[in-house]
């Protein structure tokens, strides 16, 4: 009987310790949880259009420190009040996405984040133009052009393809080639600039760009891109200016090759895709968009498509050699003493002079 009160009692003393230590031992703190709500919902946001955040923090057990609402990194609120309408202006927003955070902590450092996103497209409808040719010059047919441009008068262009990427510089009206050199074989040549006496060169898909005297074509350095894939190319006098095939361009510091900054590109519509060979015109950057014959006027400071120039049948049967085959239309090459702008395509057999006019 002794035996059987000493085991009950035992087992009474140690639960009485579990009771104790669990009764005694602290609740885990829970992070603190904010819903995010955008008004007026909308899948883009035209630029100007006045947008609300609304957030609702939930806190479980304790007790909030501070809220803060941040928009691409910039602080729009900070506070301890649970609901909040935070007003927004995008008037000077440029194009693309937009980040939001919220981030909520608790008097014992407990923190808890959300995020959300919203788009800014173009608050205006590009202007159309058409186009008028003003003179045709001949186009090497082996070129499957990816970079083109007018320096000192002469026309140099980057070529693609494995095996025959090249730069060269050549007579404009006769398509002479006085200077040509080939990349290594195992490149696929994209866009070129030149800016400060070095010919600047992107490739495909081998995320490495290459640096020359632009005179001699000698190499002088090369640099590694994160970009997964290099397009176009062409600078404003000051940045280095790169597209990727998306909506994206980025502009690098010529003398490291580093990204300054980036800008999205989008109409009253959208982003816009497909962005290829590059030229830098009065103010503004003219983009090839891939397997299309338009070219679309951008705003190099936020990403608006100002204009959109409709090249279709720029390249009429009179122009063809139906043996010999075409690619798309890819090449803009501005002429800044003249003011000429230039036209062609990987494999034609033109290059034409034109003139934009508005539809």
């Amino acid at each position: 009987m002794m035996k059987k009160l000493a085991v009950l009692t035992f087992f009474l003393s140690l639960t009485g310790i579990l009771l104790f230590q669990c009764s005694s031992t602290p609740k885990r703190s829970r992070k603190p949880v904010t819903a995010i709500e955008i008004l007026p919902k909308s899948k883009y946001y035209p630029q100007g259009t006045p947008i609300t955040i609304k957030t609702r923090t939930n806190v479980k057990n304790g007790t909030i420190q501070n809220i803060k609402v941040e928009v691409d990194g910039k602080s729009y609120f900070s506070g301890k009040t649970l609901e909040n309408e935070i007003k927004v202006s995008t008037n000077e927003m440029p194009m693309g996405k937009h980040s939001i955070k919220v981030t909520a902590i608790k008097t014992d450092s407990v923190k808890g984040e959300n995020y959300s996103d919203f788009t800014v497209v173009s608050d205006t409808k590009p202007v159309d133009y058409t186009y008028k040719i003003t003179a045709t010059y001949p186009h090497n047919t082996k070129f499957f052009t990816e970079g083109l441009l007018i320096h000192n008068g002469y026309l140099y262009e980057g070529t693609g393809e494995k095996g025959q990427s090249v730069i060269a510089k050549q007579v404009l009206k006769t398509g002479k080639i006085l200077q040509e050199k080939k990349l290594d074989k195992k490149y696929f040549g994209e866009g070129i600039t030149i800016l400060d006496n070095k010919l600047y060169q992107l490739t495909y898909k081998a995320q490495t760009g290459f640096i020359y005297d632009a005179k001699t074509f000698d190499k002088t350095g090369q640099w590694h891109y994160e970009a997964k894939e290099g397009w176009g190319m062409t600078n404003d006098g000051t940045n280095l200016i790169m597209s990727d095939g998306t909506e994206n361009l980025r502009f690098l510091n010529p003398e490291n090759q580093q990204v300054l900054k980036t800008i999205s590109v989008y109409d009253d519509k959208g982003p816009v895709k497909y962005l290829n060979e590059l030229e830098y015109i009065n103010g503004e950057i003219w983009a090839n968009v891939w397997t299309t014959n338009t070219i679309v006027r951008i705003d190099p400071n936020n990403g608006k498509v100002l204009g959109r120039l409709d090249l279709t049948g720029l390249l009429s049967v009179m122009y063809r050699d139906e043996n010999k085959p075409i690619d798309v239309l890819n090449g803009i090459a501005w002429d800044a003493k003249t003011n000429a702008i230039y036209v062609t395509g990987k494999l034609w057999p033109k290059l034409f002079e034109i003139v934009p006019v508005k539809k």
